[in-house]
């Protein structure tokens, strides 16, 4: 049985900012698990037993190699394709770099890294969560990012 498909999959992504106040996208590769040749915030599935910021900070170090920070859940949000035949709720956490640069460790799922404004990114074609996301960060952080890493 695949979570996602043959039942609801917990997937828990990661805002991350950078000093500049810029946030950490990937370009999902063909070998993603949904939403390919989209830029979306980085993050991966729950695994049993662990818990969601520890999830993230997994992930984050398996997939780029360096160390997040999670600074405060997002709220969580119905992550439906209809056309994937897919349904994930999707947990967003606002984090900040801990330790280390992001590199590509699995290029199958990861095509390209960036950083990039609110502003670039309003213009990308974004999966369906970080379209939620960006909604989330202009409503609330626009223009405040930078003091927020610095807490």
């Amino acid at each position: 049985m695949k979570r996602g498909v043959d039942y609801i999959g917990v997937g828990i992504g990661a805002v991350i900012i950078n000093r500049e106040g810029k946030v950490f996208l990937e370009f999902r590769g063909k070998k993603a698990r949904n939403e390919k040749a989209k830029w979306a915030c980085p993050g991966g599935g729950l695994e049993f037993g662990e818990s969601m910021k520890d999830s993230i900070v997994r992930e984050m170090k398996e997939e780029y190699g360096f160390e997040i920070e999670p600074l405060e859940q997002m709220d969580a949000i119905d992550h439906i394709i209809p056309k994937e035949k897919q349904h994930w709720i999707a947990i967003g956490y606002l984090c900040k770099v801990k330790r280390g640069t992001p590199k590509i460790l699995e290029p199958e799922k990861c095509e390209k890294i960036g950083w990039f404004t609110i502003e670039e990114m309003a213009k990308m074609p974004l999966a369906i969560p970080t379209k939620h996301r960006l909604m989330g960060l202009r409503k609330k952080y626009l223009g405040k990012l930078k003091k927020l890493y610095l807490q």
